[in-house]
This record gives C-alpha cells, sequence and structure tokens, in this order.
C-alpha cells in the first residue's frame, strides 16, 4: 500500500511549531535560527517526509528549470556540452528543458515561450539565430555560448588563439601551405576569430595561406559531396606542396579524413590536419585527428555559475540587475595527435 504523505499539521504537531513556522521552514529557512531548522529537519527524517516538488513550485513560484537551446545536435560539441551541464545537477540542482532549433527563428521564438510558460528560472543559448538583444528582453537571466553577446552574459572559448594554435601545429610539421576550411561566419560570432588567429599568425610567420568558405549543411551526404569537392580543388591547385588543413570543427575534420582516405587509400604525406573542440570524434577517428580543446567542461562550469548568480540574486526582494554583461573566456588547448606527426602516415591494409 501506498504510504501517507506527511503533512504540515503533522509536522507541527511532532515538533510543537506553527504551521506557518513549518511552511518558512520550506519557503524561507533564513528567517528561522539554525536551532529551529535542525529540529524541523529532523522531525522531517523520523516522520519520513517526501517533499512535494509541484506543491513547493506553486507555493514558491520557482520551478528549478533552466531552459536550453542548442542549434542542432548534429555536432558532437553541442551534445558534448549539453552532457556537462546536465552533469550540473549534483553540484546546482537544476533542472534543464533542451530544444534544438536547427537555426529556425520562428521556431525558437516558439521554444522560447513554451520555456517562459513553464517559468523557467534562467536560459543558457548556444544558437545563432536570435539576437542578444531580442533574449535580453524576455525577462529571465540568460547565459550564451560562442554566440553573439553584446546584450547578455557569456562564456566563451579563446577562439583567436585556438586560430594560432592550430596553425603553429600545422607550421611546425612542414607544411608549405596553410588551409583554414570554415563556414562565413560574421565577424559579431565569437567562432569567427578562428579565422582571424590563423590568418594574423600566418602574416606574421610570412606563410602561405588560403581560407576557404563552404556553406555547410545540416545533411551529411551533402557535407561529404562539398567536401570531395574541396579535396580535389586542393589536389589540383597544390600538387607539390605539403598542405595543412586546419578544419572549423571536430566532425567537418573527420568527414574531411575519411573523404581523404577514400579517395588515397591513406591520409596522403602531403597532408596534415588539425580539428577544432576536441570532442569524442577527433579522438575515435580512423586516424586520431589532432585538434584545439575548448574545454568543454569549463565552459559549461562557467556558464552555470555565471547563470546561477543571476537567478539567485533574482530570488532577492530586492535584485541589483548586472550594470553590464559578464563575458569569460576560457583558454584553448593544443591536442596533437597523428594527423599532425611530421611522418609519413603508411597505407591502411
Amino acid at each position: 500500500m501506498r504510504k501517507k504523505e506527511v503533512t504540515f499539521k503533522e509536522i507541527s504537531e511532532y515538533t510543537g511549531f506553527s504551521k506557518t513556522t513549518v511552511s518558512r521552514y520550506f519557503n524561507d529557512p533564513d528567517s528561522l535560527t539554525l536551532e529551529n531548522q535542525q529540529k524541523i529537519a529532523d522531525a522531517l527524517e523520523v516522520l519520513g517526509y517526501k517533499e512535494n516538488k509541484v506543491a513547493r513550485m506553486l507555493a514558491s513560484g520557482k520551478t528549478e528549470f533552466i531552459g536550453v537551446i542548442v542549434p542542432n545536435l548534429f555536432l558532437n560539441y553541442y551534445s558534448e556540452i549539453l552532457n556537462k551541464l546536465l552533469s550540473t545537477y549534483e553540484k546546482y540542482g537544476y533542472k534543464f528543458l533542451v530544444f534544438a532549433g536547427n537555426e529556425q527563428p520562428e521556431t525558437e521564438r516558439k521554444y522560447i515561450s513554451e520555456l517562459l510558460a513553464y517559468k523557467i528560472e534562467g536560459m543558457i543559448i548556444l544558437s545563432h539565430t536570435i539576437s542578444s538583444e531580442e533574449l535580453a528582453s524576455y525577462g529571465v537571466p540568460v547565459v550564451s555560448i560562442e554566440r553573439e553577446d553584446k546584450y547578455i552574459c557569456s562564456v566563451n572559448s579563446d577562439n583567436f588563439n585556438g586560430g594560432e594554435q592550430a596553425a603553429q601545429m600545422l607550421s611546425d610539421c612542414g607544411c608549405d601551405v596553410l588551409i583554414h576550411i570554415n563556414s562565413d561566419v560574421p565577424p559579431e560570432i565569437p567562432a569567427h576569430k578562428r579565422i582571424t588567429g590563423f590568418k594574423e599568425f600566418c602574416r606574421q610567420n610570412n606563410i602561405a595561406n588560403e581560407v576557404l568558405l563552404v556553406d555547410w549543411s545540416g545533411v551529411f551526404s551533402e557535407n561529404v559531396v562539398k567536401t570531395e569537392e574541396t579535396i580535389n580543388y586542393l589536389d589540383e591547385k597544390y600538387p607539390d606542396k605539403r598542405k595543412g588543413i586546419f578544419l572549423s570543427n571536430d566532425n567537418t575534420a573527420a568527414n574531411f579524413l575519411n573523404c581523404l582516405v577514400r579517395k588515397h587509400s591513406c591520409l596522403p604525406d602531403d597532408y596534415r590536419m588539425v580539428g577544432f573542440d576536441n570532442s569524442s570524434v577527433s579522438a575515435e577517428a580512423i586516424i586520431p585527428i589532432s585538434t584545439i580543446e575548448q574545454q568543454i567542461d569549463k565552459i559549461a562550469g562557467e556558464a552555470m555559475e555565471i547563470l546561477v548568480m543571476q537567478m539567485n540574486e533574482q530570488k532577492k526582494r530586492r535584485p541589483v540587475p548586472l550594470k553590464e554583461p559578464v563575458h569569460k573566456i576560457v583558454p584553448t588547448v593544443a591536442i596533437p595527435r597523428d594527423t599532425t606527426k611530421n611522418r609519413e602516415i603508411t597505407k591502411q591494409k
């Protein structure tokens, strides 16, 4: 048989406190002395009290929910960021409602309306489709990750240094020309600095280079075709050059590697490669891919710390809004693997 739920009346009778005092223990514990808090806590244990989360949410107006919007789960980076965010439950006690926007502004607005209807306490946004000015207007704390962030708090990688580190790795293994393959990222998006960091390293070191901007798709088969076309272009343009390829993310790098191996039956000695993210796809590739680590665990941790700080402030009787958004930069780390080893990688058997 289902055990009878313990009521506030029973707790009151057991402790000798009024029901109002018991209610304050749950909704405003700091208004009670530590001694009285402990007496009620001991009573809850003896009586076998199980908290009714729904009732508490209705009483306090606080749901302990955070909304998260990611662009997609096609790229390993987003799924790994999401995994790290979910793992913060043990530390902060917040639950997450997650939507994938798929770069559709009206769809994302619909999702945000749904999240606000659930009385979320804050949002973490990784998608790029809605401006930070609009996001700031929704009246809940917001932290963004790797997107335009003029009006909201954010956590980003040191993308400029990451671009320099990638170029440095490729230069160190004797490449004659360095090529960065990316999409046409607007300057206000933090990832654009990967392009500028790469170009600045090449300029300072007088290294021949090229930036190829490709209109990547969310459809894998379409990206394979575009990658094969890009490899054919590089083979024809730089037939006698050792080519150092810096890819904008690890998924694109893994696809590039697969296409190279299919065409040449190996990773040719005139190619060296670096990805970006250090997501699992780079380490698990048929030939482990050198990459630039974004320290995903630190990014997620910093994002939650900033968001919880804002949400705690909102719970005060007289919350003090931030004078300006907080922006944190997380250092990148170069991770060398087989695709930048300065030796010929033998044909796969």
